[in-house]
């Protein structure tokens, strides 16, 4: 969440809900640090629920102005927001029910927002495509361009109107890779005199598509051998259908073992229809494929899983399986059952591909620790637990950097603020920013304000 003070008005930019520790992430979640009286607009950068997920809290809250996004983005939300509420809802259920039975004295958990506050901010949302410049508030024109990280991810340019002369605040939102399948890469804003910038791989590289894709195959095969079952934790918008896509590719290379594969998660069958949806946001290898009538999605022996009786018969199963399941960092949905059943047997692998925050089981999984709680409660990881950084979509400390340099080569840029990222990618980004020159470069801290 990040305010921007106009002179005649207001603008949030994205609204997302904190991940970490589970007591402190709903502590936080629920206390906004807005004056929702005084916000005149929200500009959302893409559907992700640490960027979006907050909205119908918004509302809850009594906000009833417009909230700006690219169309798919606005579709993307319509599902994966229902999806949130209805997840919220089914977790606290199941702890509650599971905290009667151990009789354990922990406060009962509630859900943020319910089905109705979505209903009821999904109205709010006005979809502006690519490159159209509108006004959002007095004194303040937004123009969306492809950040090229998920369907529908925009870098955010702001117009400010200031007494009289036009300041340009860009917002990243988070910037994507170049080169990467199924989406367009990151497009550079002109005249930009305020970058607030995403750092989440500040401090390191990503290994190229293909090595990763040798490295998930490796992985699949040896788990296949042993009998065992492959876990897949993935965001359902854009890090699944990228998976589906590599798997694709590895199917119809004649590498992929005779294995089948599910996608068990109700909202990734949303979402992937939703990319159907949106040709215009592709790639050209990815918009090849649909002219050629082939779904980038589908092939032999991949299956999409809804109901859940079907999701709990995978496990009951004893036979091999790919399992691809949200949520991404293992906090809550379908994945944190599949990990229950499958972290106790050495037969099993845990494929981790993409950023874990602090706290998370995603990011204990990532940490190596021999034992881990799943739903409140400690078991034995004894499966084998892979990290594969190379599926990431976010842009790597090269990109980063190219991108900023660019953004400054089309003027006049005079500060740059970095955000989204922990501490020591921000550092070190910083360091390097400084080294190539660049005017101000700062770190803000949550509450932090940047006069400019």
């Amino acid at each position: 969440m990040h305010l921007i003070h106009a002179p005649r008005a207001k603008v949030l930019l994205d609204c997302g809900l904190y991940q970490g520790r589970r007591q402190e992430a709903l502590a936080r979640n629920r206390n906004l640090p807005i004056n929702i009286r005084e916000l005149d607009a929200v500009c959302l950068s893409h559907a992700h629920i640490d960027h979006s997920g907050a909205l119908p809290l918004l509302y809850k809250k009594g906000y009833r102005g417009p909230i700006y996004a690219t169309p798919a983005t606005v579709d993307l939300c319509t599902v994966m927001l229902a999806d949130a509420a209805m997840i919220q809802e089914s977790d606290a259920r199941y702890i509650n029910k599971q905290n009667k039975r151990d009789g354990t004295e922990q406060d009962p958990v509630e859900a943020l927002y319910d089905a109705d506050d979505v209903k009821g901010v999904l109205t709010l949302f006005r979809a502006v495509p690519y490159r159209h410049k509108v006004t959002v508030a007095e004194g303040v024109e937004v123009t969306f361009l492809d950040a090229g990280h998920v369907l529908g991810s925009a870098i955010v340019a702001l117009d400010v109107d200031d007494v009289g002369q036009t300041k340009r605040v860009v917002f990243t939102g988070d910037l994507g890779r170049y080169a990467m399948p199924i989406l367009e890469d990151p497009e550079i804003p002109d005249n930009t005199s305020f970058l607030i910038t995403e750092s989440t791989y500040g401090d390191r590289e990503h290994d190229p598509i293909e090595s990763t894709e040798d490295a998930l195959l490796d992985i699949i095969q040896r788990t296949f051998d042993r009998g065992g079952k492959v876990v897949i934790p993935s965001f359902a918008l854009e890090r699944a259908q990228e998976i589906v896509f590599s798997l694709k590719r590895l199917h119809d290379q004649g590498r992929l073992p005779k294995i089948p594969v599910y996608v068990d998660s109700p909202l990734t069958v949303k979402i992937t229809e939703v990319f159907r949806k949106h040709p215009e946001c592709y790639d050209e290898e990815a918009r090849l494929a649909i002219s050629g009538d082939q779904s980038p999605f589908d092939f032999e022996g991949l299956r999409y899983v809804e109901s859940v009786e079907d999701s709990k018969a995978i496990d009951r199963s004893p036979d091999p399986a790919i399992i691809i399941s949200a949520s991404g960092m293992c906090e809550f949905g379908r994945v944190v059952h599949h990990l229950k059943a499958t972290l106790g047997h050495k037969d099993n692998s845990v494929v981790i591909v993409g950023w874990q925050a602090p706290h998370t089981l995603g990011r204990r999984l990532v940490e190596g620790r021999s034992r881990v709680r799943v739903f409140g409660v400690e078991q034995e990881r004894r499966a084998e637990v892979r990290v594969l950084n190379g599926f990431s979509a976010h842009a790597g400390q090269a990109a980063l950097l190219r991108f900023a340099e660019a953004v400054r080569d089309r003027g006049p840029l005079r500060h740059v603020a970095l955000v989204h990222g922990e501490i020591k990618a921000m550092e070190t980004l910083a360091a390097l920013l400084d080294e190539r020159r660049f005017p101000s470069v700062s770190i803000p801290e949550p509450g932090t304000r940047i006069r400019h």
